[in-house]
């Protein structure tokens, strides 16, 4: 299919990372336990824009609306050191529900992906145009599968599920080795994503009123533990959809705001080409090439229908992120693409 001497030395030297790509030491698994704990926690009704749903009484998005006060957060000892959300200031921006905060705020992380090649004709056919796949290898683009897990944040705890084509960054030449390792060199990846379910109602109505993203409601549940990682998406009716279980890779600390990276993705809102940007400070993460004794196990429902026809199948890599911090900001038009788009 493909020579694994080339492909290992190219992923090597230009390391995708953690392409979505938004616990006093929060592992998935504390935050597990806090998710089964919001489950049941009184709620109250909250607006966001024109829409109301029910969030956790007397939690941060009961409390701050999106504008926390820092030094209140800095108290809560599950939030952990908030030093880097310090020199991030947030202002109210005009979206299509409103004015709102902005950037959102998670203050403890962790996320599991994996890196697989697909076809890429099987990932030009799910890309609107003017996008186009990133292609490192003759015939072959990529695919990230992402377990995130949101254990402290300013929309209350959740958990969330990626599928995204890894695709050119717009306004680049479309080379893909030099594309790759510029974006190594800088921490910046780009991408479009296809599916990404959540397990709350506020993170679902704010990801599909406020950024039009695919998502919806449905059962996740994410565990990293000091010997492996398990993570399954469950379909709406609780049956099983996918699962992920893979050993824990070493886990390597690394000094606050040393690791910073962007990951972009880029979609439509109300018909016109947009961007999203989330800026990650990670603190302690795990990465392997080619790893082994990883299952993703397709048990049947829509993510699994949908990478049976991206037909991704080669696993390249398996990241871990025990603990990362996020600043997730509101869409921006992106009008080259709009321009782009026309001229198809």
């Amino acid at each position: 299919m493909f020579n694994q001497f080339n492909v290992h030395r190219s992923i090597s030297t230009v390391s995708i990372g953690l392409l979505f790509s938004l616990s006093v030491h929060a592992t998935a698994a504390d935050s597990a336990s806090v998710n089964t704990a919001k489950n049941d926690q009184q709620t109250t009704m909250v607006e966001f824009g024109p829409y109301k749903v029910n969030v956790p009484k007397g939690g941060y998005y009961d409390r701050f609306r999106m504008n926390p006060n820092l030094d209140e957060v800095a108290k809560d000892p599950a939030a952990g050191n908030i030093d880097y959300f310090r020199t991030i200031p947030k202002k109210m921006v005009e979206t299509r529900v409103g004015k709102v905060w902005s950037p959102n705020f998670y203050y403890r992380t962790s996320n599991i992906q994996l890196l697989m090649l697909a076809p890429i004709s099987k990932l030009k056919a799910k890309l609107p145009a003017p996008l186009q796949p990133l292609q490192p290898f003759p015939g072959y683009g990529l695919v990230s599968v992402t377990f995130f897990s949101y254990a402290v944040g300013d929309v209350d705890p959740y958990n969330e599920v990626s599928v995204a084509i890894v695709v050119h960054q717009a306004d680049a030449p479309k080379l893909s080795i030099t594309e790759l390792i510029s974006s190594m060199r800088h921490h910046k990846y780009y991408g479009h994503v296809l599916a990404l379910p959540v397990d709350t109602e506020i993170a679902r109505v704010r990801g599909v009123y406020g950024y039009q993203l695919p998502k919806w409601l449905t059962p996740i549940e994410m565990s990293i533990d000091d010997k492996k990682v398990h993570a399954d998406i469950f379909n709406t009716d609780g049956t099983p959809d996918l699962s992920l279980i893979a050993p824990l890779p070493k886990i390597k600390n690394v000094k606050p705001q040393s690791r910073i990276e962007t990951k972009t993705m880029y979609h439509q809102v109300d018909g016109q080409w947009h961007s999203t940007s989330v800026e990650s400070n990670t603190l302690a993460f795990g990465q392997q090439l080619f790893p082994k004794n990883v299952q993703l196990i397709h048990r049947g429902g829509s993510l699994t229908k949908l990478l049976n026809e991206l037909e991704a199948g080669k696993i390249l890599r398996l990241d871990v992120v025990k603990d990362a911090q996020l600043a997730l900001n509101m869409p921006v038009p992106m009008k080259s693409l709009d321009h782009d788009d026309n001229k198809k």
